[in-house]
């Protein structure tokens, strides 16, 4: 039914992304949350407590979980398509990612631990797909290690949990220790700072090839609009049976295809292993300490993820970069309205550095020795009224949110 075509479909991209049972803003995780304490940092990207560890008053804990998400469906889609388990190792590097990098925005770049938990379909997912997951998991630990942000692996649980799981979930959780006073807090973001992006694509010096710059979110909508119908009946197993049958792979690509713009299959691109910013980061806090007063990982909530942080702020980005391949491959396939995909994917940068603008050219500089591009995509403004709100100007047009 949805091919690559010039015009939406008559349903609204919201609705479509919705009726896959996702959603980009996750209102109803935040109003579940909405009474929870948050922490000794409540602006914080992260939740940060005492330090019941060592009790130190000058020292605070930091723990942290999330999971590749759907990512591994595609996984286990590709791999039974081409027999490549290499795949699962891009899949526990998302995992890690995930968590790791949102440690970095408050300011978190060493002595993580770090522990992993496999829910598998055990009648599908046989031994050598978790021994790839296990293996994928210490390579990345030890590149972490290899640019000095130390990760100490603590094991993990595997479980059989096919009344649950149809093929498998990868998920894991961090916890660290860090001074109070080297916690980047961004309840400090204001009006008057840059916003440096870091780019999502390309191939970083710490990279074996080429990045899509997908990471980890939007994949039941990038999966579901890429490829195509064949898989609905091979694979039922890797997607929810509730979903609308039309929205079921409703694209055209196989995963094995090239498409324009692409130096890799497109399998392969939207399998893309999340990148770290990890060494970059590392980097820029020893360059320049106390500098930073805000970072942003940009996953659920894409381009938009900023405007939870902050009071009274005004981000508008007048410079993003260039629309990376993929993201224009997933729009044309599905006609998803342009508003949404900046709302749903990273669509070219998936940090962002708050910074005043007399310092962006020295994070630009930083990133760019790790063959990682960095520009000011933008800046922040006062709000015209009390809430954040985010302005996106990009070719397709100006969004308000």
């Amino acid at each position: 039914m949805e091919r690559a075509m010039a015009t939406p479909p008559s349903s609204s991209s919201s609705s479509r992304y919705q009726s896959r049972g996702v959603s980009a803003a996750k209102e109803d995780v935040h109003a579940a949350v909405a009474n929870v304490d948050r922490g000794l940092f409540p602006g914080a990207f992260c939740k940060i407590v005492e330090d019941h560890f060592g009790g130190d008053p000058a020292w605070c804990a930091l723990m942290h979980a999330d999971t590749a998400g759907t990512k591994a469906s595609l996984a286990y889609l590709y791999w039974r398509e081409t027999g490549d388990l290499s795949v699962f190792k891009g899949i526990a590097q998302d995992a890690i990612v995930m968590n790791t990098d949102d440690l970095l925005c408050v300011g978190c770049v060493d002595n993580i631990l770090i522990s992993g938990t496999i829910g598998r379909n055990k009648q599908r997912v046989p031994g050598e797909v978790i021994a790839a997951v296990i293996e994928g998991t210490q390579e990345a630990v030890a590149m972490f290690n290899d640019f000095g942000v130390r990760l100490i692996s603590t094991g993990g649980e595997t479980a059989d949990v096919g009344d649950l799981v149809r093929t498998l979930d990868v998920g894991v959780t961090v916890s660290a220790r860090l001074r109070r006073n080297d916690i980047i807090d961004n309840s400090h973001i204001h009006p008057g700072l840059a916003i440096v992006g870091l780019a999502s694509f390309g191939q970083a010096a710490y990279e074996t090839e080429y990045n899509s710059g997908i990471g980890s979110n939007g994949l039941t909508s990038a999966r579901h609009d890429v490829f195509c119908h064949e898989y609905a009946a091979k694979y039922p197993e890797t997607y929810d049976d509730l979903m609308p049958k039309e929205l079921v792979y409703s694209g055209k690509y196989r995963v094995t295809d090239s498409a324009p713009g692409l130096p890799v299959a497109v399998g392969k691109a939207v399998l893309s292993p999340t990148r770290t910013y990890a060494p970059v980061v590392k980097a820029l806090l020893g360059e320049m300490p106390g500098a930073i007063q805000g970072m942003v990982h940009c996953s659920g909530g894409g381009q938009t993820k900023c405007r939870n942080f902050g009071h009274g702020v005004h981000y508008v980005k007048d410079n993003l970069f260039e629309t990376p391949p993929l993201f224009r491959l997933i729009q044309g396939c599905s006609g998803a309205d342009w508003r949404e995909m900046y709302q749903v994917f990273n669509m070219g940068h998936r940090l962002e550095i708050f910074i005043a603008p007399e310092m962006a050219q020295t994070v630009i500089d930083v990133a760019s020795a790790f063959k990682i591009e960095g520009q000011v995509v933008g800046h922040c403004s006062p709000s015209s009224s009390a809430a954040n709100h985010v302005t996106l100007q990009t070719p397709q047009g100006t969004f308000e949110y």
